[in-house]
């Protein structure tokens, strides 16, 4: 398989990590964002959102959003459970995370740390951000209260999911010092068998 891939984007960790762990050889595109890459028509025949990642199938076939991918490549692994209601929350916490957790952790992250001079342009947003990210942040931090993991309590790509941007929400003006339970999730996770780094 085939990834176009940014490699400070953490939707395209998420597919590299998951990939990694159920033994999954990825071929490694990079696409630089910045440079707009991702939005020449070769990519868009691709992708028509012109985002990374998009992950390219044996066969030819283009599966964009990290989340779709990364629930593609654990079928039939520990990784995504075979019971119903664990699958359901193991959708509803990767939902969470695209609605509730990127769209404030990971923009932060991208405009403050990504972006040549997106502190400054975007400045007026940071707080808005914060707030929401931390929101989502105090929901994770409660289910962790009851639960080492997000779904059935085991080890999935729900915690993929929400680990690539939790992992690296300092470089979003985040801390996590009020959060104990998600530092020593992060731990977990960072410990799992076949984890990789971001970079």
């Amino acid at each position: 398989m085939r990834l176009y891939n940014m490699a400070d984007s953490g939707n395209c960790y998420k597919i590299r990590l998951c990939a990694a762990q159920v033994g999954q050889e990825l071929d490694l595109v990079p696409v630089d964002i910045l440079k707009g890459e991702s939005r020449t028509d070769e990519f868009l025949a691709k992708n028509p959102n012109g985002r990374v990642p998009t992950l390219e199938l044996d066969g030819g076939t283009f599966l964009p959003e990290s989340n779709a991918a990364i629930f593609y490549l654990a079928e039939g692994t520990p990784l995504l459970s075979d019971d119903r209601l664990i699958r359901a929350q193991t959708l509803q916490w990767m939902f969470f995370e695209q609605y509730s957790h990127e769209p404030y952790i990971a923009v932060a992250r991208f405009w403050k740390s990504i972006q040549p001079g997106g502190e400054e342009e975007k400045r007026h947003m940071f707080a808005e951000w914060h707030e929401r990210g931390y929101q989502a942040l105090d929901v994770m931090e409660r289910h962790l209260a009851v639960q080492d993991f997000f779904a059935g309590n085991t080890y999935s790509i729900a915690d993929i999911a929400l680990y690539a941007y939790t992992h690296a929400a300092h470089e979003g003006g985040f801390t996590l010092d009020a959060y104990p339970r998600i530092r020593t999730w992060i731990d977990k996770v960072s410990s799992q068998s076949g984890h990789i780094p971001m970079m």
